[in-house]
């Protein structure tokens, strides 16, 4: 599942295989932009922007893209077979004497002028792995509706950008509440917390191939993706329920021991029991 993490890496990929590069080919295979040819033009960066790609094409040219759930990029060098999945999943095709990038299940793809950027990222919270990072900022944003559940503005990007549903559970179990909590209610020091362990987890992350939250190589994660199993800590079955506004809704564990809140509106025993592996 992409999150700022992974993101981050797509772009640091990308950003090797295509920077100070001419482009030699271009296929972007999305109906708005299907008639622009990139072919020519220098690849001057690839910048990761919360979940965001930012491909910076000389010519005030930004490629702008979007993981969502799914979506992927892959590189591949002359003459090694392509294996990203079928043919019509490809969006967009990026290729240079030496080095090919593919795009696959890209729900967002476009094509607009650098200096318009902020037109596609300019709404997005205090970046995790950025340069702009500013957890006093990222704090202030999260506490601006106090009545929100903390999971649900710990995914809204506009508050702080780079997390997505593995992490807003594991933060809320490394912080010993549930995801269900008010914001408001979180106690001042978990508050002041949060930012920085967030930024931690996806820093200590952004580089391996494996999204590991326990420090342990045989268990990588606390709660994500182990309902029904017995929490790592204490034993307790770990909990998932849906959370969300009913459009967006995404599937949420945590301990019901050692994270302490709310528990999902019908109590519970309302509690799906999805069966997933982390």
């Amino acid at each position: 599942m992409p999150e700022g993490d992974t993101v981050w890496h797509a772009a640091k990929r990308l950003h090797e295989a295509l920077a100070g590069k001419v482009l030699t080919r271009s296929d972007l295979r999305v109906p708005q932009f299907a008639t622009a040819d990139l072919t020519g033009r220098t690849v001057l960066d690839v910048t990761p922007r919360g979940k965001h790609l930012l491909t910076r094409i000389e010519g005030d040219l930004t490629l702008h893209s979007h993981l969502r759930m799914d979506g992927s990029w892959k590189v591949f060098e002359p003459g090694r077979r392509w294996s990203g999945g079928p043919a019509h999943q490809i969006r967009v095709i990026l290729g240079t004497t030496d080095r090919t990038a593919v795009g696959y299940r890209l729900p967002v793809l476009e094509l607009l002028r650098t200096t318009d950027e902020d037109r596609a990222v300019g709404h997005l919270g205090p970046d995790l792995l950025g340069p702009d990072w500013d957890p006093d900022k990222a704090l202030q944003n999260l506490l601006r509706d106090p009545d929100r559940a903390l999971g649900e503005a710990l995914l809204d990007q506009r508050n702080l950008a780079g997390i997505g549903n593995v992490y807003k559970s594991e933060l809320c179990f490394l912080l010993g509440v549930t995801p269900w909590l008010p914001v408001g209610a979180l106690p001042s020091g978990l508050g002041a917390q949060l930012p920085d362990l967030a930024k931690k987890l996806l820093e200590f992350n952004r580089d391996r191939p494996a999204r590991i939250t326990t420090g342990r190589s045989d268990q990588h994660l606390y709660v994500y993706g182990r309902a029904p199993r017995p929490c790592l800590r204490c034993g307790t079955p770990i909990r998932v329920a849906d959370q969300g506004d009913g459009s967006r809704e995404r599937p949420t564990y945590w301990c019901p021991h050692c994270q302490a809140g709310p528990t999902p509106p019908g109590g519970r025993r309302a509690v799906h029991q999805h069966r997933t592996t982390n």
